[in-house]
């Protein structure tokens, strides 16, 4: 599966406008709360950064907040909003990137794991999570449970969503736990923009044996970041893993 990178210059400008709902105060307070209460006041690390959506809010808490970013594009977004003495990014890959010091809290929000396309990347993003934790610290993921039910027999796509001017794609790729994202967006002339993007869908079983091996144990888990009981017909979860030591 080869993709152009989706996070170039021409996305990242646009990001903001085109995620704009997970800006809106009823998505990011409950976050936000959440994310300061585990950090009981200690300093937050962002895995997967962005343009500092949650991190700039969570910075307003007063939690301190360092970031690691693969995308340059992305930073400079950032940058145009806070400098680095307010939040400090480091350019890098979430599995391996190191930042100075340690956190009492890592999170990494939206589904972005899923960016990590082999299971051996995805239990080393665990691994530098607690690399990063102090004794007891916090990892926090907020991740969608893949949406498998709705594949009839012989069917390897779904739309997943139908808006005005957006069409959402999913193709599967279930003998290797693969799932590319096709956002379809157009107005009313007869050109589409698309943008591609490759993930590894991960169930919260599979998230709880990684955090095992990288010397965590599972807290809670719950259907959203308000704390709803997580079931078997919830859509996503955020589950919080204590390091262990």
């Amino acid at each position: 599966m080869t993709l152009s990178d989706p996070w170039d210059s021409e996305t990242a400008k646009a990001y903001d406008k085109l995620d704009a709902a997970m800006f809106a105060p009823a998505v990011l307070g409950p976050m936000v709360d959440r994310l300061a209460a585990l950090a009981g006041g200690g300093r937050a690390l962002e895995f997967a950064i962005g343009t500092g959506r949650v991190a700039i809010p969570l910075h307003e808490k007063g939690v301190p907040v360092t970031g690691i970013e693969l995308s340059t594009a992305m930073i400079d977004e950032l940058r145009g909003k806070v400098d680095d003495a307010t939040i400090p990014v480091i350019v890098g890959d979430m599995a391996t990137a190191s930042a100075p010091g340690r956190f009492s809290l890592v999170y990494l929000v939206y589904n972005t794991i899923t960016n990590l396309l082999s299971q051996r990347e995805q239990v080393a993003c665990f691994r530098n999570a607690a690399r990063h934790l102090e004794a007891g610290g916090r990892f926090v993921l907020e991740l969608g449970v893949p949406d498998l039910r709705k594949l009839p027999p012989g069917q390897t796509a779904v739309v997943f969503a139908d808006q005005p001017g957006y069409i959402g794609l999913d193709t599967y790729d279930l003998l290797n736990q693969r799932v590319v994202s096709h956002h379809f967006r157009f107005g009313d002339d007869r050109q589409a923009n698309l943008l591609r993007s490759a993930h590894r869908y991960v169930w919260p079983t599979e998230l709880d044996l990684m955090a095992e091996l990288a010397g965590f144990e599972l807290e809670e888990r719950s259907a959203d970041w308000a704390g709803a009981p997580f079931t078997a017909e919830s859509g996503s979860h955020v589950s919080i893993y204590r390091l262990a030591r």
